[in-house]
């Protein structure tokens, strides 16, 4: 099994090499990453605006009656599960001081921030589209809940733009192997 460990003794430093035969430095833990602050912040951002954009759709009563509104409720559902499950697992790994730098790990958070990701991309982007039909072409705001159903749409696009860059994090960390 290939996991770190917390360090318990100093390591010396590797010796100065000049020219050609210098190592290659690689940077591991740069914020955004799983298991750094960084990380844990971009985690916590996505599952409050997917749980914001969940609850607002939710809480509509016609919402069930568009299927772009549905799937905007599954896609954020899943974004927040999504975002809670690995924001603990930042957790624990920053508070034992492990890295999550395994390659199985990388590729499973990177398989799943582009899943969610897109899907959350999508289902904003379809509501979107159903909230200007009916705002702006039907002109039936009046009888319908524009303000929550725009509302929601917009904490989907939020919580889309903060997954983002921890897909692009664990994709970009992937590609660097």
């Amino acid at each position: 099994m290939n996991v770190s460990h917390a360090s318990v003794h100093p390591v010396e430093d590797p010796p100065m090499t000049e020219g050609v035969n210098a190592p290659r430095v690689r940077m591991k833990d740069i914020q955004g990453m799983p298991a750094t602050i960084g990380g844990l912040a971009l985690r916590f951002f996505q599952f409050l605006f997917a749980a914001a954009a969940l609850c607002v759709m939710a809480t509509t009563s016609d919402f069930p009656s568009v299927t772009a509104f549905w799937y905007l409720v599954a896609a954020t559902g899943l974004q927040s599960i999504w975002s809670f499950s690995l924001a603990v697992v930042d957790i624990y790994a920053l508070l034992v001081g492990r890295s999550l730098q395994n390659y199985r790990l990388v590729v499973f958070f990177a398989m799943g921030d582009g899943i969610t990701s897109t899907l959350t991309f999508a289902a904003a982007c379809a509501s979107a589209g159903i909230t200007v039909l009916i705002d702006n072409d039907l002109s039936s705001c009046s009888q319908n809940h524009c303000v929550q159903f725009e509302t929601a749409t917009a904490m989907a696009f939020i919580s889309w733009f903060v997954a983002l860059p921890s897909f692009l994090f664990n994709f970009w960390s992937l590609a660097s192997r």
